[in-house]
């Protein structure tokens, strides 16, 4: 019965974490109270502090295995310079754009997580970093610190891209905005590209 109350915590807090998730990417972290997320999850309030000491720790770790999530996508995609540009390609979609809660936590999230506790910037600021360098170990094999700084600004502007193209009100300038994204993306993935190719000066 131990064995089985453990598992039964585990799964009911994962079940927690995963739908509180979608709802802090829809409707927002300050806009979603714990009443709301204990019901999307099937659970009563008083259930939510078995789990979680506050909502900021709910966040905290929502943001860090949100993170987590993402990282193993872009492993399982990134595994050379075409899966980098598949990631830009589908991040920058319109699909991603009308599915927030399905999406990227920085997209939906960036503006609150920077109003976050110390704890949530940390969880995010580890996680981003983590997929940063492993897309610069793809883009730059033998000198995976030089393609970082490269690889931090396709992360914002695909980040920015998003916000932007989720705030207008006219879908094909949003659209536009898209596609834009991606190609100012790509172009600073080429340059990367150049960059690694140039011989070392001595």
């Amino acid at each position: 019965m131990a064995r089985y109350g453990k598992e039964h915590k585990q799964a009911t807090r994962l079940r927690i974490t995963e739908t509180a998730g979608r709802r802090f990417k829809r409707d927002g972290i300050d806009g979603s109270g714990i009443a709301t997320l204990m019901a999307d999850a099937g659970l009563t309030n008083g259930a939510f502090y078995a789990h979680f000491e506050s909502k900021d720790e709910l966040v905290a770790t929502i943001v860090g295995d949100q993170l987590r999530g993402q990282r193993e996508w872009i492993r399982g995609t990134a595994t050379d310079r075409a899966g980098v540009e598949q990631i830009v390609r589908e991040y920058l979609s319109p699909a991603h754009r009308d599915n927030p809660e399905e999406g990227c936590p920085a997209a939906a999230l960036l503006d609150e997580i920077g109003r976050c506790p110390d704890t949530t910037k940390q969880a995010y600021t580890d996680g981003v970093l983590t997929f940063i360098d492993d897309i610069a170990a793809v883009l730059a094999p033998h000198d995976p610190q030089s393609a970082r700084a490269q690889t931090l600004s396709v992360y914002a502007l695909l980040v920015g891209t998003m916000q932007l193209s989720r705030a207008l009100a006219d879908q094909q300038l949003s659209d536009q905005v898209l596609e834009q994204g991606i190609q100012n993306a790509l172009a600073l993935l080429a340059t990367t590209q150049e960059r690694r190719s140039e011989p070392k000066k001595s």
